[in-house]
């Protein structure tokens, strides 16, 4: 190991000294003395160690206190647990040195962010019970999580210098977990970036386009933001308003999200506008009422569009943001999103949760927050449920969009959009859940998959003697929800497989026989299974008699010498292939040891992964698909980047949109273009016309992205048609 030279060290010292700088909150000689402390126990204890990027390592611990404390806000505690967060895994201290030498509560927060060290009996649940670790510590103390967030805002931001097989898995659990967390907890800032730089690595080509198109309009962008801002600015300067005006950019990732799921075009992205509003309040009047008074200028000068009003200032959302939205017609006829904030609002909307502290007792926000992170906790502290299956039910708690609603005495709770009349009563009471048989909605009765809506005044009907129902889970949405039903349907389980195994000795014992192996080897051949509580549950729910028992054991098994020879064939062909997640998959007209998934259905020439689904087997998902995020995020020691060379042999199934104006003959012009397309095969055409315009869904085989897109762009040019793009054939299981 290289020692550190000269230039290393002045490196070191430079980089400290600007965390020192931006500490504003760490102000007093002795706030000074505590973070010198911990700088100098790390910088000893990471000496000499370096990143991958070759940088000393000691600069990453202090990039991630600089950005705890100067993006996100945190005080003296926390910049030294950023500081020695990477010491207890890396060198030989220990968290009972820190505790020694720190105390307490910051050798707690250093605990919760240290990683597991060790071999799990399961090492692919190894990041699912590392983030769980991580998550049980936040719900005591929030610094945890923000550390964390800080964390992987720095990895993110030097991921240039990892392989490609780990950009990926780490870029898909940041965007699968991080960046939602970071929206949760109101950490916009740190959201957008987290996102974007995601995107850099899951689809470099989007990025680097949709990157230069905002850079190539941004002159265009901030003229036509000047010319809509210069009469506000007049206005609100009479008014005596104290404000800063500015134009506000989309994030790449929300430009290419909103591409990706509309499909369209950067250009009709691109064409909205937006402004930010930042007033400091004038001390006489209610922050809420200047909000409004604004709005009323800017809507004297501009038409407002009344279905684009946000109001978040009387009633904020969970994550304490506050604010003001409209979008009104701007000079040419544009649409402009207009945000107004007073300066307080705009602290707490980048900085989020971090920001109440400073604002105590100005709202009542936290309550909110904290009953989130109660549910979390409940959720942690279940001791039946996997890690996998934990991180799901997080996953669903990191909604974006929310619904407020009311009980009948007035009360207001906030759900996820889609929270169904079911949610709603878990969310007030487990047992209220367990017992529900309908509800009231607005005074009138509706089944319990009912989806909810703002402003819904909602009353739970219940029964003691009912208990839930198994179609239950498919409606659920609510993570408190999904995680209850799951664990009084595991316990509903347990018991049957427990009355399986005494109904199985009951019958033993009739038929004066003892529990062998033949038996149980009849019994697993059965019912398909090798796993006894499994068995045990199966024989539960039949409850077969003595006759159909007998027939059971009266079965013959395959000959020895046959299962003998199956299982040692598979072991020699599962022995022969090693797995090297680091190289490239090459798939080409030869390889035959994959499948194409059926959420997403890729074909050749469109950015994939591939999953090793068993040693001999993978399965082709599209980067962008959800289930291949997930996977990346959750499995990512058996995801491999794919290199999908051109196929002319085998044909694949892609989905084409159509849209146009349902003129005579149009129909017949579309099948005749797709006719004359050598390469391309119909399987089947779906149109519909009402109002003389025409919609049309076309499956087609094709060989690869060129056939398919040669064949959109031939459509485009069809007499009629307005619109021709590629729509993904999707099926939402995990393949």
């Amino acid at each position: 190991m290289a020692a550190f030279s000269k230039e290393d060290k002045q490196l070191i010292e430079d980089n400290f000294q600007e965390l020192l700088d931006v500490s504003k909150r760490s102000s007093t000689k002795e706030q000074h003395e505590l973070i010198e402390k911990a700088f100098n126990l790390a910088n000893r204890a990471h000496n000499n160690m370096r990143r991958k990027s070759g940088e000393p390592y000691i600069l990453h611990p202090i990039a991630v206190a600089r950005t705890a404390t100067h993006e996100i806000g945190l005080g003296t505690k926390s910049i030294v647990a950023a500081l020695l967060h990477d010491v207890v895994e890396d060198t030989d201290i220990t968290v009972e040195d820190i505790n020694l030498q720190f105390g307490e509560k910051i050798a707690s927060i250093v605990d919760g962010l240290t990683k597991i060290s060790g071999v799990l009996v399961n090492k692919t649940t190894m990041q699912a019970e590392n983030f769980r670790k991580v998550l049980m510590t936040m719900s005591e103390d929030l610094r945890v999580i923000f550390i964390k967030l800080a964390d992987r805002l720095h990895n993110m931001r030097t991921l240039d210098s990892m392989p490609p097989n780990k950009q990926l898995k780490i870029a898909g659990e940041t965007l699968f977990i991080y960046a939602p967390l970071a929206h949760r907890l109101g950490l916009y800032a740190i959201k957008v970036e987290l996102e974007d730089l995601c995107l850099k690595y899951l689809h470099p080509n989007d990025y680097i386009a949709i990157s230069d198109k905002i850079k190539e309009s941004e002159k265009k962008r901030l003229t036509y933001i000047n010319r809509f801002a210069l009469p506000i600015t007049k206005r609100l300067n009479a008014e005596g308003f104290e404000f800063e005006i500015s134009g506000r950019p989309k994030s790449i990732y929300s430009v290419w999200n909103k591409m990706d799921s509309k499909n369209v075009t950067i250009e009709e992205i691109y064409d909205l506008f937006a402004i930010r509003i930042i007033f400091e309040p004038k001390p006489e009047m209610p922050e809420k009422t200047q909000c409004w008074n604004i709005y009323s200028i800017i809507t004297d000068m501009y038409l407002p569009r009344p279905d684009r009003i946000r109001d978040w200032v009387s009633q904020p959302k969970t994550n304490g943001y506050e604010a003001l939205h409209a979008t009104v017609m701007g000079p040419n006829g544009k649409w402009v999103e207009v945000q107004v904030r007073s300066k307080r609002m705009n602290e707490i909307a980048e900085r989020g949760y971090a920001a109440h502290w400073k604002y105590k007792g100005i709202n009542q926000q936290e309550s909110e927050l904290d009953r989130w992170i109660k549910e979390i906790r409940e959720m942690l502290e279940d001791p039946k449920s996997d890690a996998f299956e934990f991180l799901d039910d997080f996953k669903m708690n990191l909604f974006s969009s929310e619904i407020m609603v009311f009980t009948p005495k007035g009360d207001i709770y906030t759900l996820p959009a889609k929270a169904t009349a079911l949610d709603f009563a878990f969310y007030i009471h487990s047992e209220i859940g367990f017992q529900s048989i309908g509800a009231n909605v607005n005074h009138k009765l509706v089944s319990l998959n009912q989806e909810l809506k703002s402003g819904d005044q909602i009353e739970i009907l219940t029964s003691p003697k009912h208990e839930p129902e198994a179609n239950w889970m498919e409606f659920v949405t609510t993570a408190k929800a999904k995680s209850k039903l799951k664990n009084r349907f595991r316990d509903n389980r347990k018991l049957l497989a427990e009355q399986g195994k005494i109904h199985l000795e009951y019958l033993l014992v009739e038929l004066g026989m003892q529990p062998n192996s033949n038996i149980f080897r009849k019994l697993y051949n059965h019912y398909k299974t090798r796993n006894k509580e499994k068995l045990y549950y199966k024989i539960g729910e039949d409850k077969f008699n003595k006759e159909e028992f007998k027939k059971i054991l009266d079965k013959r098994s395959k000959s020895k010498w046959i299962k003998f020879w199956s299982i040692e064939s598979k072991k020699t062909k599962s022995a022969s292939k090693k797995f090297d997640k680091t190289k490239l998959l090459v798939v080409d007209d030869s390889t035959d040891n994959y499948k194409i998934a059926r959420c997403c259905n890729p074909i050749p020439g469109d950015d994939v992964i591939g999953y090793r689904k068993s040693d001999d087997e993978f399965v082709i998902h599209s980067s962008s698909c959800l289930n291949a995020i997930k996977l990346n995020s959750s499995e990512s020691d058996k995801v491999v980047k794919v290199e999908w060379t051109i196929h002319k042999i085998l044909a694949f199934l892609g989905r084409i949109k159509l849209k146009g104006i349902d003129a005579v003959g149009i129909v017949n012009d579309v099948t005749t273009v797709i006719s004359k397309e050598l390469n391309v095969n119909m399987r089947a055409i779906n149109v519909e016309s009402h109002d003389g315009i025409f919609e049309g869904v076309i499956d087609v085989y094709v060989h690869n992205v060129n056939d398919l897109n040669n064949l959109i762009m031939n459509l485009g040019k069809v007499k009629g048609i307005s619109q021709v793009y590629r729509q993904e054939i999707q099926d939402e299981s995990i393949q």
